[in-house]
């Protein structure tokens, strides 16, 4: 009950946690031996372990009289001391389905834990299990906080929409809800979810259930994935949102002009992007925008810079119009340019203090 308060948001149940869980010490250790014969107090010595409790306390505890399977009392006390390889060794083949729903869903979660760096597709799947096995408990809020990281890096986006959706109805009140936003960014712009322009009104959706700073912070760093990466219509979108959060002269305004502006500059408003850029008031660009705004802006000139050999006159007479367009030169400039601004970040992020 405790810790179902602290997934709905009970501050005061956060606090009396720790209490419990002393409380419960107290009485294993003041318990007659013969209780542990029991298989279901013995797995409550588990249960106890993963959800907070002391190992020291477990450690005093008559292990002879325990009646539980021993890689799942190792595996516990050695995932809660901070052993991890051991933890992994011990518990990679406990299957949590033929647990009872108790064990088995605080044990799903530690697995998807222990294993999230090592074996991301097995840590999903245990995670998976850890919600079916406890649905409207602490451990399906922290299994949804963990997955969510997964599935962005694995760049499954309807897996990443939905536990999002299911964060939110259930838990967008826990005490944890920061933690889960900060992984849900972070599965977010270091992938390739929000980089994808048909998406990008689902993405938005999403969005819309953080704090408006928050918010646009986000829309920043996808702008600029986008632009680096190539995705022009992405960086045009989320800059355009940018602009409808950000206050009037600020830094934030005028590198959504800085996105918007290349965005429509390297695609098809080349005069309107062009002036855009121009106008963005360099001094108020962070630093590490400096060069990729400086390059970009180049490379918006070098699109209509004449072919070399070609005479003044030659450009100022209007173009013969072909009976079919050759865009063979004009593509093969844009894959230059996002080439290069692609270097460039590379190199600016590797001179970044």
């Amino acid at each position: 009950a405790v810790q179902d308060g602290i997934a709905s948001g009970d501050t005061a149940a956060h606090g009396s946690h720790i209490a419990l869980i002393r409380q419960i010490g107290e009485k294993f250790l003041a318990a007659d031996p013969a209780v542990w014969s029991n298989p279901q107090n013995s797995q409550a010595v588990v249960i106890y372990l993963l959800s907070g409790g002391a190992p020291q306390i477990v450690r005093k505890l008559p292990r002879d009289k325990m009646n539980v399977d021993e890689r799942l009392f190792n595996g516990a006390l050695a995932y809660v001391e901070g052993r991890q390889e051991e933890a992994r060794e011990q518990l990679k083949d406990v299957k949590p389905r033929t647990l009872s729903s108790g064990l088995g869903g605080q044990v799903a979660l530690v697995q998807g834990a222990l294993f999230a760096r090592v074996e991301a597709s097995l840590a999903i799947e245990r995670l998976d299990d850890a919600r079916l096995l406890l649905p409207g408990t602490l451990v399906e809020e922290a299994a949804l906080r963990r997955e969510i990281l997964l599935v962005g890096q694995a760049e499954d986006f309807e897996k990443f929409e939905f536990l999002t959706l299911a964060y939110l109805r259930h838990y967008r009140n826990s005490i944890y809800a920061g933690d889960f936003w900060q992984r849900f960014s972070t599965g977010l712009t270091q992938s390739s979810l929000a980089l994808d322009e048909r998406r990008f009104a689902r993405i938005a959706a999403l969005l819309e259930q953080i704090d408006r700073g928050s918010r646009l912070k986000l829309y920043l760093v996808i702008a600029r994935a986008a632009m680096v990466r190539g995705h022009l219509a992405v960086t045009r979108l989320a800059g355009e949102r940018v602009l409808t959060l950000s206050a009037d002269a600020s830094a934030d305004r005028e590198r959504a002009h800085f996105f918007r502006g290349a965005a429509r500059a390297l695609a098809d408003e080349y005069d309107g992007g062009l002036a855009e850029l121009k106008a963005v008031d360099r001094s108020k660009l962070p630093e590490r925008d400096l060069p990729l705004f400086n390059a970009t802006v180049q490379l918006a000139l070098d699109v209509r810079k004449p072919l070399p050999g070609e005479s003044a006159t030659a450009t100022d007479k209007p173009p013969v119009t072909p009976a079919r367009l050759d865009l063979a030169s004009s593509t093969a400039t844009l894959a230059r340019a996002q080439k290069q601004l692609r270097e460039l970040e590379l190199f600016t992020r590797d001179r970044r203090p």
